[in-house]
């Protein structure tokens, strides 16, 4: 055989295999978590003890950087166009769900769907309460919805921001009760929504147990009612809406997703540090001092959850309407 062309050939030959041997090991760097609401609130606290119990696990650095607007909407959107390689990821809430039923109703280009992400893991689901400011005279969940039916457009309703997670229960209530005429007020998250009802500039919201319980406790907000499918063991005499014969239930929850394209190895390896992560002591005793418990699913599951909740969340769109 001619030399050169034995050199050409075997250089040819080398080039052809040499990205299998190339190929790095996932993960060679730092991951970073896409914290798609501001600092403080619920993914915030249960995504950066997350993050530090996966570092040891996947021997990497993994960042949470902050994205927060739009409900939740930036860090979705900056997540959905990154690079689906395993280096970025989102921690987002409930919201998440309706976005494209959002821009539908106000007839503009989808910008954000479900399909865009893969789901990796739920990590709590934090039962929601109807909550009102002390100086409002409604003791039970009857009396505050005949009072608002009663004087419309008069009591104000405070959320976390137009369709967000504190925002849909509204909508989930209003589908059992028929509409409370309530004057909407959305803030720019879920601690300003707080805010505003303790400060009376809102005397009615719907707000995670942890978020609350301090203020419930000292007397500044009453509970009136739990969305969750059972009482709250801190706050035992707080009835559910089932048991007050409304077929709603509703939670919080926090989960971490992958852009879609994510090669599927690489989602196994998420899924399995996220999985190792949530039963670390560490993010254990986390949770614990945040007053939350821990409600994981993993992908698979956290998927057929998500497929029902996210129904469910377009529907709460569709009822709630146009607004802003």
């Amino acid at each position: 055989m001619d030399r050169r062309r034995f050199v050409i050939g075997t250089a040819v030959s080398a080039l052809a295999v040499a990205p299998a041997f190339a190929q790095e090991a996932f993960p060679s760097h730092a991951i970073t978590i896409v914290n798609a609401f501001p600092p403080g609130g619920l993914n915030d606290i249960v995504t950066r003890p997350l993050a530090s119990a996966m570092e040891p696990i996947l021997k990497q650095p993994v960042v949470v950087e902050t994205k927060a607007g739009a409900a939740g909407q930036v860090g979705a959107q900056f997540a959905a166009s990154a690079k689906p390689d395993g280096y970025t990821l989102l921690s987002h809430n409930t919201g998440i769900s309706g976005y494209a039923e959002v821009d539908k109703l106000f007839v503009r280009p989808v910008k954000v769907t479900r399909a865009h992400f893969i789901p990796l893991a739920r990590i709590i689901a934090d039962p929601v309460l109807l909550l009102v400011n002390e100086t409002q005279p409604y003791k039970t969940l009857q009396e505050f919805i005949a009072g608002a039916k009663a004087n419309p457009d008069t009591l104000v309703f405070s959320s976390g921001g137009l369709y967000g997670a504190s925002h849909l229960p509204l909508a989930y209530l209003e589908k059992a009760t028929g509409p409370l005429r309530l004057r909407h007020l959305p803030t720019n998250g879920g601690g300003p929504a707080i805010v505003a009802i303790l400060g009376n500039n809102a005397q009615v919201t719907t707000q995670t147990i942890s978020a609350t319980l301090p203020h419930i406790k000292a007397g500044k907000l009453r509970p009136l009612a739990n969305f969750a499918g059972t009482r709250s063991k801190v706050l035992p005499d707080v009835p559910t809406l089932k048991e007050l014969g409304y077929d709603v239930e509703y939670y919080l929850w926090v989960g971490i997703f992958a852009p879609r394209g994510t090669p599927a190895e690489i989602v196994t390896t998420l899924r399995g540090a996220i999985g190792k992560a949530v039963q670390s002591s560490e993010f254990q005793t986390a949770l614990a001092n945040a007053g939350q418990e821990l409600a994981y699913l993993d992908g698979p599951e956290f998927q057929k959850f998500w497929d029902v909740d996210g129904a469910r969340t377009d529907e709460a769109v569709i009822a709630i309407g146009r607004q802003g």
